[in-house]
């Protein structure tokens, strides 16, 4: 009897509560409804992942914003080294199977992928950070990385007692060649008398160049044994490696790269050789999508993230460009205003 009691008082209370409910204008249905468009972001990441100290973390940092903010419920996948475009495909699968949308992939690795596995999701928007897809329901989030690299080498030869350079690229693309070329112009137009070690961790397909911290090592410190000493180092978490080599040797500099490297906290004990890192705002991109999505204006097309608008920039942690801000703050303005135009290759 005790039982009965308490299953027939739930279902009147069951009743009343969809008396209510209907009085209000409200049904069962519409709070099913609410619940299902619930913004779900699914992420694939490139080598390296959460952590990798640079260009994952920076388009984790929009993820973390979007859950807090836009109350996101997130799912996170990584590529490892030597996997085949079949696992790509695979993982954007089943993130636009498992109801997340947006989908974003970050790096230009997943390029032919998106093109292969969007059409096949016409009704999820799928996000494509450092490449261009051809895919109409994508947003292609891209930087100005030269614009940046710039700025760091009219740093670099300010900063150096000798002009001796260095870049280290994680691997010999044209994406990373834009860092290069970029840098080496800024370093020139400054100091023509300079020179720029330029230098690939890896070529071709093998992406282990951005994963490797122990060769970005190896790369800084025969640099450092040629006498350079400024070195900016563009390949992912392998710049790890070139920091903790550069902060070995008294009165060099490293600049990062994509983060904030000096406020790592696996790279922090090293901040005051990190002069500073040139920042792709790459959580910028990432946050703007999934707002437009949440907003049900989903973002589509190309957008490039310039220094005229911060998409790239320089950090400035420890004020150790302090005494060269303001011939920074005029190169930036000629290059925002068109006077000095950034290569995009060496």
């Amino acid at each position: 009897m005790r039982r009965v009691s308490k299953i027939t008082t739930a279902c009147i209370a069951t009743a009343a509560l969809a008396f209510t409910a209907t009085a209000c204008g409200a049904s069962s249905t519409d709070t099913a409804e609410t619940d299902s468009e619930k913004l779900k972001i699914g992420m694939a990441y490139d080598v390296g992942g959460r952590g990798d100290n640079s260009f994952n973390d920076s388009a984790a940092r929009g993820l973390d914003k979007a859950k807090a903010d836009l109350g996101a419920e997130t799912k996170e996948l990584t590529a490892k080294h030597g996997e085949t475009p079949a696992d790509r495909e695979a993982r954007l699968s089943s993130l636009a199977e498992g109801g997340y949308n947006p989908v974003i992939a970050v790096g230009f690795a997943y390029k032919d992928t998106i093109d292969e596995i969007a059409p096949k999701y016409p009704k999820v928007s799928f996000g494509l950070v450092d490449s261009v897809a051809d895919a109409k329901n994508v947003d292609s989030i891209v930087f100005t990385e030269e614009q940046g690299s710039y700025l760091a080498g009219v740093a670099a030869a300010l900063k150096s007692k000798d002009g001796k350079i260095g870049f280290i690229g994680g691997v010999d693309l044209p994406l990373i060649k834009k860092f290069a070329a970029g840098f080496e112009q800024g370093v020139m137009d400054t100091d023509p008398k300079a020179s720029v070690k330029i230098q690939y961790l890896t070529t071709g397909t093998d992406l282990s160049g951005f994963g490797s911290p122990d060769k970005g090592k190896a790369a800084a410190q025969g640099m450092l044994d040629k006498g350079i000493d400024v070195i900016y180092t563009a390949a992912g978490g392998s710049g790890a490696g070139a920091i903790q080599a550069v902060a070995a040797e008294k009165g060099t500099w490293a600049i990062g790269v994509d983060s904030d490297q000096a406020k790592d906290p696996a790279l922090s004990k090293y901040a005051a050789s990190i002069m500073t890192s040139v920042v792709k705002n790459v959580d910028t991109g990432v946050y703007e999508l999934a707002k437009s999505v949440k907003d049900k204006k989903p973002l589509t097309g190309t957008h490039t993230y310039s220094l005229a608008e911060d998409g790239v920039s320089l950090t400035t942690t420890g004020d150790h460009l302090k005494d060269i801000q303001s011939k920074l703050d005029e190169v930036k303005k000629k290059i925002v205003d068109g006077e000095i135009k950034v290569k995009t290759t060496t």
